[in-house]
């Protein structure tokens, strides 16, 4: 037990209402149209996502305060809310959200009016009143688990609009970043990472999640791994060696898409045959593809591909950490590629950047790793070659979030252009099975080295 202090409470109580309002703030340009739409059964309607984290708060009102909740009983049908968690009863399949038109969207913002209302009440209630950490804990993962939702709204917003949409006729966010500039040139290479014992995992004194620990000592053969992100113009020379009608590059899973779905580039991208040029639509319009920005939107299979094509592989997660936290000159590992502060403007690109697409390798130099690797958090997820597995002795501290997803899923290091700053760090362990392009993912290619 502890005693929720006045400093601890006001600090869960501005977490709170930040998260939430940057959710209303990513929701509110949508028309309700485009609100009530799930574009593909990966994703979700905007709608639901704003109601589901509600339903997540409200469940921890039931939990810890058992009244002031069973008005939303009887006005809202809950149930469409829960698509994850067995604990809470009926479970709706999740190409199913779509289908259901309620609660409406005025219904769903005046949920999450009511609830935030009750949950900040109730916490400036346990002023200097004792409380398990485990509640405080429970706080910080639905605060948590907001942020990512917030995140997930994004990649649904770009599929959405890309098949919905004309030209021109795009998500138009609230904020727009200014372009940033390119600070550094950076010359592209692969960098040496000496082998050994490191130990992966979480080493800070702030929230993360429970897969990212206990920390866990893995061996590490010596190896090679890009300093940059592999790019659109690198990846098109993939595509005009006949990358795609290649089977030899190819994973078997892979293959058998390539040939189903008739893919021949990363998803969003086409060939205009008239000039001879590729193009993307994406949240800045419909444009030639940059050949210098790093490439988004593909699949694992595809990233692994690549790294054939290219007489390289992905790296495993392990190598992927050790890259971006490990410092050989005092021998210790930070929890960021530049130390163990929070990522600044200068860092990253991040949501808070609200530059809204990849940034080129050389924007952001003062957020490189001690190895010299840029843009190891931000602008893509960047997709390992490792199994989301559970770490030697992991303990669940949220049942069913983590831990029932550890099968046929490749983990993605480093978040990406939609990723809140206070969601990412070096050991953020994301995952996603290997078909999936929504996401807005990357890659850096590595090498082994036996010198």
């Amino acid at each position: 037990m502890l005693m929720l202090s006045t400093s601890l409470l006001n600090d869960l109580v501005e977490e709170f209402i930040e998260v939430r309002e940057k959710t209303m703030d990513i929701f509110t340009p949508l028309g309700i149209e485009d609100a009530v739409i799930q574009s593909s059964t990966f994703g979700s309607p905007p709608n639901w996502h704003i109601a589901h984290v509600t339903w997540f708060f409200h469940k921890m009102l039931e939990k810890y305060n058992n009244n002031g909740v069973a008005f939303f009983e009887n006005k809202f049908n809950l149930d469409y809310l829960n698509s994850y968690y067995y604990k809470y009863g009926k479970i709706l399949t999740k190409s199913e959200r779509g289908k259901y038109p309620r609660p409406t969207v005025s219904q769903s913002i005046e949920y999450r009016k009511e609830i935030e209302k009750g949950f900040i009440g109730f916490l400036k209630s346990l002023e200097k009143k004792d409380f398990s950490d485990k509640f405080v804990l429970d706080v910080f993962t639905a605060i948590n688990h907001e942020l990512q939702h917030q995140e997930l709204m994004v990649y649904d917003f770009q599929h959405y609009f890309n098949r919905f949409s004309d030209e021109g006729d795009n998500y138009c966010p609230n904020k727009w970043g200014k372009k940033m500039p390119l600070k550094e040139k950076v010359n592209k290479e692969m960098v040496r990472i000496p082998g050994g014992i490191f130990v992966v995992g979480y080493n800070g004194d702030g929230f993360c999640y429970d897969n990212e620990m206990p920390e866990n000592k893995v061996y590490l053969n010596s190896y090679e791994i890009d300093n940059s992100l592999v790019t659109n113009g690198e990846f098109i020379g993939f595509i005009e060696d006949g990358g795609y009608i290649n089977y030899k590059h190819w994973l078997a899973d892979g293959w058998d898409l390539v040939q189903d779905e008739n893919w021949a580039s990363p998803l969003y991208w086409y060939f205009d045959k008239s000039k001879k040029k590729w193009f993307k639509k994406d949240f800045r319009g419909n444009n030639e593809i940059d050949p210098d920005e790093p490439v988004v939107n593909v699949s694992y299979y595809e990233a692994d591909a690549f790294s054939k094509w290219a007489k390289k592989r992905l790296p495993t997660e392990a190598e992927w950490e050790k890259a971006a936290s490990w410092n050989e000159k005092s021998s210790s590992k930070t929890v960021f590629p530049w130390g163990n502060h929070l990522p600044g403007i200068v860092h990253a690109n991040l949501l808070e950047s609200y530059q809204w697409a990849p940034t080129v390798a050389g924007t952001y130099p003062d957020g490189k790793s001690h190895y010299g690797c840029h843009q190891m958090i931000g602008d893509v997820w960047e997709w390992t070659s490792s199994e989301y597995m559970l770490y030697p002795g992991f303990k669940s501290k949220f049942e069913e979030y983590t831990d029932k997803w550890a099968i046929n899923q490749k983990v993605l290091r480093g978040g990406c252009f939609s990723t809140s700053k206070k969601q990412i760090r070096n050991s953020y362990r994301n995952y996603f099975k290997p078909h999936e392009r929504i996401l807005f993912a990357g890659f850096r290619c590595a090498k082994d080295d036996f010198n």
